[in-house]
């Protein structure tokens, strides 16, 4: 990553880095076209809340690693972008909750997937489910390529976590019975309103949280858990998430306004 021409004073740095990873996914393959505008627009919405991780998200991350360490099969599905922003701590959860990962791709080609899967590989993952022919299960009433699935990873799971997802699949997959964890960064998106639990954070802030979370949480009972799970509420979140940015926005402008 070419970060040298980046001044480690420069206010925007951090965000810059987090670009350059996507630019790099891109140059090796994993990161398709689209998905270079998909991270620009939840760079707007990072702005808005702030560019740290709020209280509602860290409730979501605390409810949605008791999610995947009560679960029977978790599966952890992953798309060009998050493989880009964060390979080691996918593997690193996945071993923490004992869940499969699985490559699934809106913009699916094999190239892609195997780029995705070596590059996982690469930061320690054993198996890559979803790549070439063991992508041959099918969701129902579902018709991007992101109906193909693993019939060894998300056609069996019962809790998926799905980082920077389409609403479509999210809906999908509810509709098959499954607990369905995101992380979106904007809590009006049709995953948000949709998933059983909505992480609104960056993904390189969320993951490690997660991960630290789960060598936490793996100490607790079953019954604990359950009532991390009991006490959650995903609606409360999401309203949680927009009146945390009316209110940044409503201070923002009287600060502006002050200034003039």
């Amino acid at each position: 990553m070419s970060t040298l021409w980046i001044p480690l004073n420069h206010p925007r740095r951090t965000s810059l880095l987090i670009r350059e990873k996507i630019v790099e996914g891109f140059k090796r393959g994993l990161v398709a076209l689209e998905g270079l505008i998909a991270h620009g627009r939840g760079e707007c919405f990072d702005y808005l809340i702030g560019e740290s991780t709020q209280p509602f998200a860290l409730r979501a991350i605390e409810a949605a690693v008791a999610a995947l360490l009560l679960a029977k099969y978790p599966v952890i599905s992953v798309n060009g972008n998050t493989a880009a922003l964060v390979p080691k701590e996918i593997v690193e959860l996945a071993r923490e909750v004992s869940a499969k990962i699985e490559v699934n791709l809106f913009y699916r080609t094999r190239e892609r997937e195997e780029a995705i899967a070596m590059w996982l590989r690469e930061h320690g993952a054993e198996e890559v489910l979803g790549v070439g022919e063991d992508a041959s299960a099918i969701i129902p009433e579902l018709f991007s390529e992101r109906r193909r699935v693993s019939p060894r990873g998300i056609l069996i799971a019962d809790v998926v976590l799905v980082p920077l997802e389409d609403g479509d699949r999210t809906e999908a997959l509810r509709k098959m019975g499954k607990t369905v964890i995101a992380i979106d960064l904007n809590p009006l998106s049709r995953t948000a309103r949709t998933a059983t639990i909505t992480i609104v954070d960056n993904i390189v802030r969320a993951m490690p949280l997660m991960v630290k979370k789960a060598r936490e949480m793996k100490k607790l009972s079953k019954t604990e858990l359950q009532e991390v799970l009991r006490n959650y509420n995903n609606n409360q979140i999401l309203q949680e998430a927009l009146k945390h940015i009316l209110n940044r926005l409503s201070e923002l402008s009287q600060s502006k306004l002050t200034l003039l």
